[in-house]
């Protein structure tokens, strides 16, 4: 067994290794050609004067765009840079190296062609004007790392007004592989999801939609307890009250939740609970070891803030919790949105999805919790790895199935050839790096840059 100085050694590399290898790469994703470029005489098909045919018909029937152009593979991945991480309001510029990462995802494990775009407005009325002017160019947009309250009102107001899929990641994608994470973990304590308390601390965006979720699929509030930097949520918050107009999802859980009138901070909150999910400042520390010692047998805690747990895994293990799950991948249950999103839009944009339901992420978590079941699950592997790529194309077949079923889908495919479709497009996407990396056209780092 490691050494908690080497456990944090180790907790502390990627970050360093981070510093050495984006200089050496100056970013991590790029832009090539998907048709054949044989000599200059191809253009006259690719560009002028051929191309005005393709226009020319589009323009006569616009969705022909998904048939003459990349829009139907293609989204935008969009974020002010307010709430990167958990570093907090860093600005456009820093926040790039993020969206560049999303980008590498979606294309590595969903094969999905994503654009990084960062905008200079924190107004949340300019964010939505912006995305509506970029919608001819993708057929689908992921919002991210976009703070609160804003991000729930860009989100809806686009969801409502744009003819493509619009998700946030931060929301949409946290609560769909918590609740698959969830489903598991449940299953491996043996203990009923209908019989659980539960514990949110913080009430950001990630957990104020893991409670949405939670909602639509049985669990009711009365099981919920949920903390914010201020204490515990309760009907008789007068400073959120005073804010309900602006946070009205935060006073709503503060009128739904808590039964009892709990007040107190994470400390009282954790007390006879069963499941502890927490989304908020970077730790550790902000969840104390005994405090944990409080809760019921076979605890499950759910740690995930980024880049640091609201306490270290080993620590909220010594406490006596049963399964522990953290936002990173360098430590057992990984609590990822990279586990959601590319398999989500994979399958979205196969069938062409106005939308993304709830019903659908739902049904993406299923399949998620299903895959990693299948193939056995345990205290350290409640969720499936992202090297387990295969689970993308379940979660992509899950989620056209269930926009087919709704009636939201352009296209109408049987679930073989879902799989099959998106079996050779994240083939490709794979294969493509693996070629690009055998021949020298993505460079191998020097040695010292890989230490």
């Amino acid at each position: 067994m490691p050494s908690k100085e080497e456990l944090l050694a180790k907790a502390k590399k990627p970050a360093e290794d981070a510093m050495r290898l984006h200089p050496f790469y100056k970013g991590k994703v790029q832009i090539l050609p998907k048709c054949p470029v044989r000599d200059l005489r191809d253009f006259a098909v690719w560009y002028t004067p051929g191309v005005a045919a393709p226009c020319q018909a589009i323009n006569k029937n616009p969705e022909l765009v998904y048939e003459h152009t990349n829009k139907a593979n293609s989204i935008a991945v969009i974020s002010d840079g307010t709430r990167v991480l958990g570093l907090g309001d860093i600005g456009p510029e820093a926040g790039l190296p993020v969206m560049e990462g999303k980008a590498l995802l979606f294309k590595y494990l969903g094969g999905v062609d994503a654009v990084p775009l960062c905008l200079r407005t924190k107004n949340p009325e300019e964010i939505i004007q912006t995305v509506k002017f970029l919608e001819p160019s993708f057929g689908g947009i992921n919002l991210e790392d976009i703070s609160q309250p804003k991000c729930f009102s860009v989100l809806d107001t686009l969801r409502k007004e744009l003819a493509i899929p619009v998700w946030h990641d931060d929301q949409q994608g946290t609560a769909t592989v918590l609740f698959a994470g969830l489903i598991n973990a449940l299953k491996v304590v043996n203990k009923d999801i209908r019989d659980i308390r539960i514990v949110f601390v913080g009430v950001g965006a990630a957990n104020v939609s893991t409670y949405r979720l939670l909602k639509t699929v049985g669990i009711v509030p009365e099981q919920i307890i949920a903390c914010d930097s201020k204490g515990i949520l309760h009907k008789n918050r007068k400073d959120i009250e005073e804010k309900k107009d602006i946070f009205s999802d935060k006073w709503l859980m503060c009128s739904e939740t808590n039964p009892g009138g709990i007040t107190g901070g994470i400390r009282e909150a954790l007390r006879s609970a069963d499941v502890c999910i927490a989304f908020s400042s970077p730790g550790p520390g902000i969840i104390q070891p005994e405090w944990l010692k409080k809760m019921n047998s076979n605890a499950i805690v759910f740690a995930c803030a980024n880049p640091i747990p609201e306490i270290w895994p080993w620590e909220a293990k010594e406490a006596g919790a049963r399964i522990v799950a953290t936002g990173r991948s360098d430590f057992p249950n990984q609590v990822n949105n990279s586990l959601g999103f590319p398999g989500i839009f994979r399958g979205v944009l196969d069938v062409r999805a106005r939308t993304i339901s709830d019903e659908m992420a739902i049904a993406a978590a299923l399949a998620l919790a299903k895959f990693a079941d299948d193939r056995g699950i345990n205290e350290d592997t409640i969720l499936p790895k992202m090297d387990e790529w295969e689970v993308f194309l379940h979660v992509s077949v899950a989620t056209a199935t269930k926009a087919q079923e709704q009636g939201i889908a352009r296209l109408s495919k049987t679930g073989e050839e879902l799989y099959q479709e998106a079996f050779n497009i994240i083939k490709n996407a794979r294969e493509s790096t693996r070629l690009l990396m055998d021949n020298g056209l993505i460079r191998t780092a020097p040695e010292n840059t890989l230490k």
